[in-house]
């Protein structure tokens, strides 16, 4: 019997998860997210109803983001201060602003009018996070689209991302410990479960990594930028196919191959983080010696040798982390970052794993064991999980 953390719903979710059913099925209607990205417009003020219509006619009155005009935000950023940029990328820049008639702290996204994040993406970031709610998901305040601004409105997450405080880190921050870091990858993978698992359809996040995992001030995980989600399959069909888009280095083999998306993409996604977060290292590092700056690749034939087990943890940890722990946690990434995506586990089988593997005893987790073969570095989670944590349907 597969374990879940959404197997106890209280009715009132039940509700709300039938109406996010009927109204993702609406946004799947390709032709209308089309029309929407190329329509022209008379004023601005026309371009702002049609979004605001477009939006709340797709979200049958299930959106809760509230519609900011240009102005509003940048009062709320004073002018878009540089002194306020807490973010840049590929897809614009996110200020720290303050909404004064919420009394609420906020990060402003501002997309890049020339960068990849067009009206298409816009559009389905403002509806996913408008009728996705979970504890582990960013919440969407609100947006703007005036005129050609493209702006999204978040809560604040005051330790910003996973990638600030894990990779490149500056010299004032202090290395996350491990509890944290299992904390973090808990809550993650908790996030991706919410999205294959409560959503139906299901919803394929597509850029899973340390970037778009942001922090609060108790460093609990929030998924962001959902940009590029995708509809999962329906009915008997087993992969959804589509353009190859997301990270070099987190894409799923068979997904950057042959363009054929499945939620076991996201589970390798998750599994390459994970692998960050116990080594501590980038994905693709190029200032390394050459064997060595492909994680992955790296990682392969260590996951094979128990023995070389501890060369993997991330060196500032300076041996902080229970041993047996650290094998567990291993076993998990190993397993998500199968070649073939039939035999990854699903995401609730990883949260499972997590979460026993999290609330383990100190005393218990710093047992040391003979070294065997490499494959039962997996058997050791199997054998200690609690019964059915790793059946399959």
């Amino acid at each position: 019997m597969k374990m879940s953390c959404f197997s106890c719903c209280m009715s009132e979710e039940t509700v709300n998860r039938k109406s996010l059913k009927k109204s993702i099925q609406e946004y799947k209607d390709a032709k209308k997210l089309a029309s929407f990205a190329n329509i022209s417009f008379k004023s601005d003020s026309s371009k702002r109803r049609y979004i605001a219509e477009e939006i709340a006619k797709i979200g049958k009155g299930n959106i809760t983001a509230q519609i900011f005009s240009f102005r509003d935000l940048s009062v709320a950023t004073q002018n878009f201060n540089p002194d306020s940029l807490v973010g840049e990328g590929g897809f614009g820049r996110v200020y720290k602003g303050h909404i004064e008639s919420l009394n609420q702290d906020v990060a402003v996204k501002q997309l890049d009018r020339n960068g990849f994040q067009g009206n298409r993406e816009f559009l389905v970031e403002v509806l996913l996070l408008s009728l996705l709610h979970h504890t582990n998901l960013v919440n969407l305040v609100g947006y703007c689209a005036d005129g050609d601004q493209r702006i999204l409105v978040y809560e604040y997450m005051s330790n910003g991302s996973l990638e600030d405080h894990l990779l490149g880190m500056s010299p004032d921050k202090k290395p996350l410990d491990w509890n944290t870091r299992m904390k973090i990858a808990e809550g993650a993978a908790r996030g991706l479960e919410y999205l294959h698992e409560a959503a139906n359809p299901p919803v394929i996040y597509r850029d899973f990594k340390a970037s778009n995992i942001l922090l609060d001030g108790e460093f609990n995980p929030k998924l962001s930028d959902f940009g590029l989600a995708k509809l999962g399959p329906t009915g008997d069909k087993s992969h959804v196919s589509t353009r190859v888009m997301g990270t070099y280095g987190y894409c799923a083999p068979e997904y950057a191959l042959t363009g054929q998306l499945t939620t076991k993409s996201d589970v390798y996604s998750f599994g390459v983080v994970f692998l960050e977060i116990i080594t501590g290292r980038r994905v693709i590092d190029n200032s390394r010696p050459s064997e060595e700056q492909n994680l992955v690749t790296w990682a392969q034939p260590l996951f094979k040798d128990k023995r070389k087990f501890s060369l993997m943890a991330d060196p500032s940890l300076e041996g902080n982390y229970p041993i047996k722990g650290l094998y567990q946690a291993l076993a998990i990434a190993a397993m998500c970052l199968q070649e073939e995506a039939s035999v990854r586990p699903l995401i609730s089988d990883v949260v499972t794993a997590l979460t026993f593997l999290s609330n383990k005893e100190e005393g218990d987790d710093e047992e040391k064991e003979k070294s065997p073969s490499g494959r039962n570095t997996v058997d050791d989670v199997e054998k200690d999980a609690p019964d059915g944590a790793w059946e399959r349907d």
